[in-house]
């Protein structure tokens, strides 16, 4: 997304700057950190660095100029990138302000401007909707932008096909974790000997899973319910049905039609399946089925090796199953930094799990999967089939190509601000593609609902969290160690191993390690990964770290409570420099 620069402001009393010299010109591509501009104050002259990559598209005023803070002086952005509809906002702030290369641009921009305006004009100048809002979607993306929206005093409607809370809280992020959870509570008391539990016989320990199930859905059914009392506490209106686009102002839901000023998008996802032969008489599983799981079957074959199937594979072999996962890439949780997916594997190993990687699924039969691995064929048998290979965009009830809407690889194509090809319609959460996350969709609606009401706001998909719920958990937030080394040539990088923390060491697992990445020039932060107990409890305090662009000293310098896991963060920070204390 273009990138406007503005006069910053340097002091308290600081009401205008100066430009004293462009660093770059139109055309040039310029790097996070490297000098852009200088400015002359009150006190000195003072060199401004770019915040991001891009190349320099506009510059506003010229050399000498003088103009109030806050003003915007220049644009970077992509060099393909459409900056029409902001250089023409960034010229309208500008005023009187920025004579020389701010006028020319000016004139060069005036068509543009006068068509978007002249488009406003024509999609909402005299009409009446029956809302300002309309939400297509109940998940984490949609009841969060229909909240957000009511809240900024918005009319606002939902429309849900089938349950509030969407995938996450029906088939995904919380069921998932409810058997998880079940299955933890089995570990516990197979270990409980080993914390001085006595006379407790656990030869035949097991999971009802009926009761497990009965469980699950109950806590499904409070967050659900809990969802639809804070839309009505909230004031949105809620329509029940299947909800279908029409236009950029208008969908359709159970015979009725709603309108309003801009609509959001918040369709979700449904899994995906391989384009393979699969027996008629194989039993096959998607995620979905897989939640309902009221027996345990002797044997299983996981087809994927990410987020989703890593998961089910962990917890399936903690109940009892053998379990085999069957992996097309040349390791598991590919988006994980190697070091730690090397350590899962070794632990996932350790619990029985046969894993297959760089092995590409041919067919699926009645007795099991076969699949070629290093150019020879192979097959693993088993008495169920898990297929965990991702979820793709849901596009029912959007025709993307009748209404104009821009698509690639099956999912709506957005801009950092949730905008869609089409002007008053927004697309956030899974249909879009960008992170499928449940806190990624939520952010997203937010930033939708923001950006309608006129704020200037965007988001940052660098810094968006990740958690992997087995256990010692998985939690991690911006670069991996490969990806920093690409980017900054040499990093610094820190590690604190669990087997070293007070906490862990009383809780009985010592497994895992934290590894943070810092860039070399400041030591900013760039990227965390955690595989310790409590991982995706800590790694908020990462993200919160690298929003605000600490450094790895300055999280080192930050007092941690003893004894917790926590603390593996603090000590972490300290070796990115050599100066772990307590290792």
């Amino acid at each position: 997304m273009a990138d406007v620069i503005i006069m910053p402001k340097l002091g308290f009393n600081m009401n205008e700057g100066k430009l004293v010299e462009w660093y770059k010109s139109e055309g040039d591509s310029i790097s996070k950190g490297e000098p852009l501009f200088s400015v002359e104050t009150d006190k000195t002259n003072m060199d401004i660095e770019a915040t991001g990559d891009g190349t320099v598209r506009k510059l506003l005023i010229d050399a000498g100029d003088q103009i109030p803070v806050t003003l915007p002086i220049a644009i970077v952005a992509a060099p393909e990138e459409d900056i029409d509809a902001v250089l023409a906002d960034a010229l309208a702030q500008l005023g009187e302000y920025g004579p020389g290369a701010a006028a020319e641009s000016a004139a060069a921009a005036a068509p543009a401007a006068e068509q978007a305006q002249s488009t406003e004009s024509e999609d909402t100048a005299g009409k009446s909707y029956d809302y300002d809002i309309a939400v297509l979607g109940g998940g984490p993306g949609g009841y969060v932008a229909a909240i957000k929206a009511a809240q900024m005093g918005k009319k606002t409607v939902i429309v849900e096909k089938e349950h509030f809370g969407g995938t996450c809280l029906n088939v995904g992020c919380i069921p998932t974790k409810a058997l998880l959870r079940s299955a933890e509570a089995l570990k516990e008391v197979k270990e409980s000997a080993g914390f001085g539990v006595i006379d407790v016989d656990v030869s035949n320990a097991a999971l009802d899973l009926e009761k497990v199930q009965a469980r699950k859905q109950n806590v499904v059914n409070q967050l659900v319910g809990g969802v639809q009392g804070l839309l009505k506490g909230n004031g949105v209106t809620i329509e029940d049905g299947e909800g279908t686009l029409k236009d950029a102002h208008t969908i359709t839901v159970s015979g009725k039609t709603i309108t309003a000023a801009d609509i959001i998008i918040a369709t979700g996802s449904d899994v995906k399946s391989l384009p393979i032969d699969i027996d008629p008489k194989a039993k096959v599983l998607t995620s979905k089925e897989m939640l309902d799981i009221a027996e345990k079957p002797d044997s299983m074959v996981v087809i994927g090796g990410g987020v989703i199937g890593i998961e089910f594979a962990y917890f399936l072999a903690t109940i009892g199953v053998k379990v085999s996962v069957v992996e097309f890439l040349d390791r598991i949780l590919p988006m994980v930094d190697e070091e730690i997916t090397t350590q899962v594997t070794g632990h996932l190993s350790e619990m029985g799990i046969d894993i297959y990687t760089s092995a590409k699924v041919t067919e699926i039969t009645a007795e099991g999967v076969k699949f070629e691995k290093d150019g020879a064929a192979q097959e693993v048998k088993a008495d169920q089939v898990l297929m965990a290979v991702g979820r793709k965009p849901s596009l029912t009830g959007i025709d993307t190509e009748a209404l104009g809407i821009k698509t690639e690889r099956g999912a709506i194509v957005t801009d950092q601000t949730l905008k869609t090809s089409v002007d008053h319609i927004y697309a956030i959460g899974d249909v879009n593609g960008k992170a499928m996350l449940a806190h990624t969709a939520s952010m997203e609606g937010i930033i939708a609902v923001e950006t309608i009401c006129g704020k200037k706001v965007s988001m940052d998909y660098d810094k968006i969290p990740s958690a992997i719920y087995i256990q010692p958990e998985i939690a991690s937030v911006g670069l991996t160690e490969k990806q920093a080394t690409e980017k900054y040539g040499k990093v610094n990088v820190g590690k604190f191993p669990l087997l070293a923390n007070g906490k862990a060491k009383v809780a009985g697992e010592e497994r895992g390690l934290v590894k943070v990445i810092a860039e070399p020039k400041y030591g900013e932060i760039v990227g965390v990964h955690m595989y310790c107990i409590h991982a995706t409890d800590m790694i908020a305090e990462a993200v919160a770290a690298m929003k605000l662009e600490s450094t790895a000293e300055e999280i080192a310098m930050t007092i941690h409570p003893h004894p917790t896991v926590s603390e593996v963060m603090h000590e972490a920070m300290h070796a990115v420099d050599g100066r772990a204390i307590h290792f």
